[in-house]
């Protein structure tokens, strides 16, 4: 095995480890949007703002999903 196969091998592990991150954007948010829909089916009076936290929870969760994407797509093309 030469060099570069050795660094092509470590990039697509390393590229494989950096988006584990990502299942807890998932895990997130799935529990989100099921804290909302028990929420809203114990309360419907208060379903507009329990709605609007939920966007928002979703949101953040998937920006740690976005945050590991790009950590991954830096190590495989820029990372030399």
């Amino acid at each position: 095995m030469d060099a570069q196969s050795i660094i092509t091998a470590a990039k697509l592990i390393g590229a494989g480890l950096a988006m584990i991150g990502a299942l807890g954007g998932g895990i997130g948010i799935g529990l989100s949007a099921q804290g909302a829909v028990q929420g809203i089916a114990r309360n419907p009076d208060v379903s507009g703002q329990i709605q609007t936290n939920m966007i928002l929870g979703i949101a953040f969760a998937e920006a740690v999903a976005i945050y590991c994407l790009v950590v991954a797509l830096l190590i495989l093309f820029v990372i030399k």
